[in-house]
């Protein structure tokens, strides 16, 4: 790997730079250790199991929908909703391993540097408006009190 990557762009004269990728280890009161990598990594799959809980939660909002049909009083809205909310979440997950891709391969490139940005803040623009967009959806509630809720037959 190039030292380059890791080499400050402005250098202050009298600075001294540690050049070394070793992670550093903090202390925590109480003596406890915090490995700053250990902590991305469980961060990172923790907010993968929760973009895959919305995913899995707005599929089933949708299966929902499609069941109950024209009945539900706000069907068109509901559907339009959730399939937005489907259809963004997956946009920002690709956008996301593309990013990642960006990082790996030609981010020390400063040519790309404008793109990746571009799609990061796309990204953090798209999950404000699936948030809103799934604040919006819970809130007209899934279970309106004339239509009773559709039950499989279990005999």
């Amino acid at each position: 790997m190039s030292d380059r990557l890791f080499s400050p762009t402005y250098k202050v004269a009298g600075v001294q730079y540690n050049m070394s990728v070793e992670p550093q280890v903090m202390t925590v009161g109480g003596g406890k250790t915090l490995d700053p990598n250990r902590y991305a990594t469980k961060k990172t799959v923790a907010q993968g199991m929760l973009d895959v809980a919305l995913l899995t939660a707005n599929a089933s909002q949708l299966k929902y929908v499609l069941e109950v049909g024209e009945q539900h009083p706000y069907y068109a809205v509901m559907l339009g909703l959730i399939i937005t909310s489907l259809v963004l979440q997956v946009m920002v997950g690709l956008l996301s391993l593309s990013l990642s891709m960006f990082r790996d391969c030609k981010l020390h490139l400063t040519s790309y540097h404008t793109s990746a940005n571009a799609i990061s803040y796309f990204n953090v623009g798209a999950v404000f408006v699936i948030t809103s967009l799934n604040i919006i959806i819970n809130s007209f509630g899934l279970r309106p009190t004339g239509i009773p809720a559709l039950s499989p037959d279990i005999f």
